[in-house]
Order: C-alpha cells, then sequence, then structure tokens
C-alpha cells in the first residue's frame, strides 16, 4: 500500500499535490458540517466546498493515473495538466472564500464584488475546459499499447468535456425566475434551494442541470473502470470485442447525459419523469443491451467456445 502511494505522488506532481490538498480540505468541510449551522440556498454552507473538493480528489487523481500510462512522457499534456491544477486552486478559493464570507459563489451578482468573483470562476472554468481538451489531444496522439485501455481513455476525456459543456445552460441570463442579484441557476421550473434528494441535493420539484453534469464528469472514472472490469472478470473477450463493448458504453453514457440534460431542461425532476422521457429511456436501454448483445454474438469463435 505505501509502495503504491508513493508510486502514485511521482504520477504528476502538480496534480497529486492538487489532490492531497482537496483532501484535506474535504476533511475540514465535514467537520464545517458538523461544526457551522449556516443553511445557504437550502442546504448547509459547506457542502459545496466538501462536494467540489472530492470531486477534485477523483478528477485529478484520474487524470495523474491517465498520465502515467503513456508510453512516454508528454510535455504538452503535463502543461496542460498544470494549467488545470491552477484553474482548480482559483475556483477553489472563490468558493471556500464566499463560504467565510455567508454568501454564495456561484450565480452570485448581488454586488460588483460577488459578480467580479463569479466571473473570475467562470473564466477559470472556461480555461480548465481548453486544458482539459490539449491534454485530452496530447494524451490521445501517443496511443497505448493497449487497444481496450486506449479508447477507454479517449472516451472517459471526452465524454468528461460533454460534462463540462453540460453546466452551460445554469449560466444563461434568466435561469433563476428573473430573481434579482441571481445570474444562473442549478434548477429550472423552480427557485435553486428547494427540496431536494438527500445529499447531492438535485430538486425534487424541478428540473437539476447538475444531474446531466455530473454524470458527464465521471465519465472520467466510469470508462476506463469498465475497461479493467472487462479485461479481469471477462478474460475470454478478445480485445476487439472489448473495444466494440466500450464503444457502446461510450456512446449510452454520452447519450444517457445529454438525455438527463434534456429532462431537466424540461423543468422535470430526475425521479419524476413523464411519459416521453421513460420512452426515450427505453429506447436507449434497449439500443445499448442489443448493441452489447451483437457484439458478444460476433465475437471470435474460438475464444467463445473456450471452457
Amino acid at each position: 500500500m505505501t509502495t503504491t502511494l508513493r508510486r502514485a505522488a511521482h504520477w504528476h506532481r502538480p496534480l497529486m499535490l492538487l489532490v492531497a490538498a482537496m483532501a484535506g480540505l474535504a476533511v475540514v468541510s465535514a467537520i464545517g458540517l458538523l461544526a457551522d449551522p449556516r443553511v445557504l440556498t437550502g442546504a448547509p454552507i459547506w457542502l459545496k466546498p466538501l462536494k467540489f473538493a472530492v470531486s477534485f480528489v477523483l478528477y485529478g487523481t484520474t487524470l495523474a493515473w491517465m498520465l502515467s500510462l503513456l508510453p512516454r512522457r508528454s510535455r504538452v499534456a503535463g502543461w496542460a495538466a498544470t494549467v488545470v491544477v491552477a484553474m482548480a486552486v482559483v475556483e477553489m478559493a472563490v468558493i471556500v472564500g464566499q463560504v467565510l464570507r455567508g454568501t454564495t459563489s456561484h450565480f452570485n451578482d448581488s454586488t460588483p464584488l460577488n459578480a467580479a468573483l463569479f466571473q473570475v470562476m467562470g473564466l477559470a472554468v472556461m480555461v480548465l475546459f481548453t486544458a482539459h481538451l490539449v491534454l485530452a489531444v496530447a494524451v490521445l496522439r501517443r496511443p497505448l499499447a493497449d487497444r481496450p485501455a486506449r479508447y477507454a481513455v479517449g472516451l472517459g476525456l471526452g465524454l468528461t468535456l460533454l460534462g463540462m459543456l453540460a453546466a452551460v445552460p445554469m449560466t444563461l441570463p434568466g435561469a433563476q425566475l428573473g430573481l434579482a442579484g441571481v445570474g444562473g441557476a442549478h434548477s429550472v421550473g423552480v427557485p435553486d434551494g428547494g427540496p431536494g434528494l438527500p445529499l447531492v441535493g438535485w430538486s425534487t420539484t424541478g428540473g437539476d442541470l447538475r444531474i446531466g453534469h455530473f454524470v458527464g464528469l465521471h465519465a472520467l472514472q466510469a470508462l476506463p473502470l469498465l475497461a479493467i472490469l472487462l479485461s479481469r472478470w471477462a478474460g475470454r473477450l478478445d480485445q476487439r470485442t472489448r473495444v466494440r463493448l466500450l464503444l457502446v458504453a461510450g456512446a449510452a453514457y454520452g447519450s444517457l447525459t445529454v438525455g438527463l440534460t434534456w429532462q431537466a431542461l424540461r423543468g422535470q425532476p430526475l425521479l419524476r419523469p413523464d411519459a416521453l422521457t421513460l420512452a426515450v429511456a427505453a429506447v436507449l436501454l434497449l439500443g445499448t443491451v442489443t448493441a452489447a448483445g451483437l457484439v458478444l454474438a460476433r465475437r471470435r469463435p474460438d475464444l467463445a467456445l473456450v471452457a
């Protein structure tokens, strides 16, 4: 275990330093949840820093691990990852700073200072998006020897960009029902801060754009994890079959991200879909199962007959 941690610390130093800092912030935020009774937009004030800190722990660790898989170091990818770290620090500094001030960080146009801080966050996210894109291109230009791993990394990096884009509707003017001092919203059709699901806080009375955003971002972990499971638990599958299954999973995952965002934009709670949403979900499920079945049916006969 100690050896593994030491090896991980050298994957990409700036990213792993970010991971360590965010892990520490997650602990501080968890303590804040217990010690600080303040509530902001219907949720404990330290919940947002906790969720963002945990998210950056996962994001930073996964990116660093992906960089460690490259057959040789990529200077462009390394610099892009360092830019990602810098932008993450900027974003978290604003989030924590606003918590300490007792106000919101996102969509806050109530004062010139709050508006400026939100604009700084927006700029940081745009730069982070660009750096992630550059990193993805640099990584894909140096393909991994293992084809399933190559596709899993590529799909994960690409679908994460889709997840980032799913957050764009949150910033549209008037998203928060025209409330003064508010420049956007998570929820659609209802004000932010209303009844929500435990822990995540996703609205149970209206649409919530954070759902598609969340699902898309975690493609970075989901697709590589699927590749690992296919290699270990389905060892009789040849590389071509595993690649095709990953492509099916990637298409389904991207469709799910878009579908969840579409559902939210229609002001519909996640757990209260209408008939149209259920029909689309059924088509997606049927299409995914059918495609996966066809892939398995076409796998190499010599491997399919192995006992």
